[in-house]
């Protein structure tokens, strides 16, 4: 049964490529594939811990001694209930609940006329021009947050301006891109560029200096190309969105008070990494800090205005706005991920590439491909696992010395394993957030946008190979 685990996860992933084929919700599919992983894990745990030699289970064991008198299946249960299930759902957690914060604050900020104002630079009828507006506004803006933070906003932008779903989809598709590619070169990009900076392999300097000109490449070359493709030149939007729309009850809300509203639920989102190390808590709850403000802040506005329509507004009612379809899809994925890692599928397939590889470019290459598909926060916490950066710097070999603090395999992972995730739309949470937004189908991304990110992808891999291998 260890080796029809990843066959699971892999007809699961189809079965999410098929949705629209199968007319099964990706969610179901997701929740669905973790449960059966995990059972078989509780059901067939001799053989994949004992049998195999689980070095997970052991170090499990030798932290608890006190678990060595007790039956084995009595150990299991532990390992898998306590260590696994609830570690991995801890983590997972954290990031279901960053998602949903952010995405809440964005809901309110847009709800209250906040992104007016960023409408107003952007805003044109060309459709080419404005193709380049929301793709460097996504490429910048994910660099100062996050990019999934900033794939939300920009889809907030994007449906005050293209109305039209036909004309939307094309540009939420570029947002991916985009998005991936600004969170590549920056520290608080990603969470896997927030992994590999708090865990002391990257410095902030270090990764800017390096990956912001293929990060840029990444950007460009799928954007010129869409820029030709996707619309005839001087192609004008079929229908441009008016400003009240979607927004009745703003005129009623002072200007100073939207104004706050967004520098709070803006501020929220950047300062994220700034109260991740004053408080050294987890980002998750810098987010929820910055709706406890804003919720405290809009409740005494509306108390003061006694506007009718304000219930409408209100943060308590505007909660069912949160996607909770995307959200359960995360948590299956993660979950499917957990138990694989778990199970030591992740560290088998870490140690085979470094192996039967052994070339550090090329593994960070791989792994970028591979986070197409697999969760790269995972795929990067193992490989993090499995390279441990070198107690001391002195007569390290030329290979080793890839691996030590800001060495050429971790900066060339920070760029692959981020940009590698637009290959695919369910490669990376923007993605997969921007796809439950917009209802964009899985084949639909592929056929269109797949190959342009791939092109990308390997573009700005080739130019850091140029510039610093």
């Amino acid at each position: 049964m260890f080796y029809l685990m990843p066959i699971i996860f892999v007809l699961g992933i189809l079965a999410i490529a098929l949705e629209d084929k199968i007319k099964i919700n990706k969610a179901a599919v997701a929740l669905f594939m973790a449960i059966v992983l995990w059972i078989i894990l509780m059901f067939d745990a001799y053989a994949i811990f004992v049998e195999r030699s689980s070095v997970i289970f052991q170090d499990f064991l030798a932290r608890n001694p006190e678990m060595a008198g007790l039956p084995a299946h009595k150990q299991f249960v532990n390992f898998i209930t306590d260590r696994s299930i609830v570690y991995h759902l801890g983590n997972v957690s954290e990031t279901l609940f960053f998602v949903m914060c952010s995405m809440l604050i964005v809901d309110i900020v847009d709800k209250h006329g906040g992104f007016r104002a960023m409408t107003r630079y952007i805003r044109t009828s060309n459709k080419r021009r404005l193709l380049w507006y929301v793709s460097f506004s996504a490429f910048f803006f994910s660099a100062l947050l996050d990019n999934l933070a900033a794939a939300i906003v920009i889809m907030a932008v994007l449906r005050k301006l293209v109305p039209d779903r036909t004309d939307r989809l094309k540009y939420a598709c570029m947002v991916i891109i985009a998005s991936n590619a600004g969170g590549s070169w920056s520290p608080i990009g990603d969470v896997t560029t927030i992994l590999l900076w708090v865990g002391g392999n990257l410095s902030a300097a270090h990764q800017i200096s390096h990956l912001f000109i293929p990060a840029l490449v990444n950007l460009l070359v799928p954007l010129t190309i869409a820029h030709f493709w996707l619309f005839k030149k001087g192609a004008r939007l079929r229908v441009m969105s008016e400003e009240e729309r979607d927004d009745e009850y703003v005129p009623e809300i002072p200007n100073r008070s939207r104004r706050v509203i967004f520098v709070i639920g803006v501020l929220s989102l950047a300062l994220v990494p700034v109260f991740q190390m004053l408080t050294n808590l987890p980002p998750f709850m810098g987010v929820l800090s910055g709706l406890v403000v804003l919720w405290f802040y809009t409740d005494l506005m509306y108390s003061k205005l006694h506007m009718h329509e304000s219930q409408t507004l209100r943060i308590s009612k505007l909660l069912p706005n949160v996607d909770l379809a995307t959200i359960f899809f995360f948590l299956g994925i993660l979950m499917s991920v957990g138990a694989l890692e778990t199970s030591g599928h992740l560290g088998l397939m870490s140690s085979f590439l470094d192996e039967r590889v052994h070339q550090p470019y090329l593994i960070s290459f791989m792994i970028g491909i591979l986070s197409s598909c697999v969760d790269n926060v995972a795929l990067v916490a193992a490989t993090i696992g499995m390279y441990p950066l070198p107690e001391q710097v002195a007569n390290l070999s030329a290979y080793e010395q890839f691996f030590m603090a800001d060495g050429g395999f971790w900066t060339f992972l920070a760029y692959c394993a981020v940009t590698g995730g637009s290959v695919l739309i369910i490669g990376s949470a923007t993605g997969v957030t921007v796809m439950g937004l917009e209802k964009i189908d899985f084949m639909y991304y592929t056929k269109r946008f797949s190959l342009l990110a791939l092109i990308g992808y390997c573009c700005g891999a080739g130019v850091y190979m140029l510039l610093f291998a």
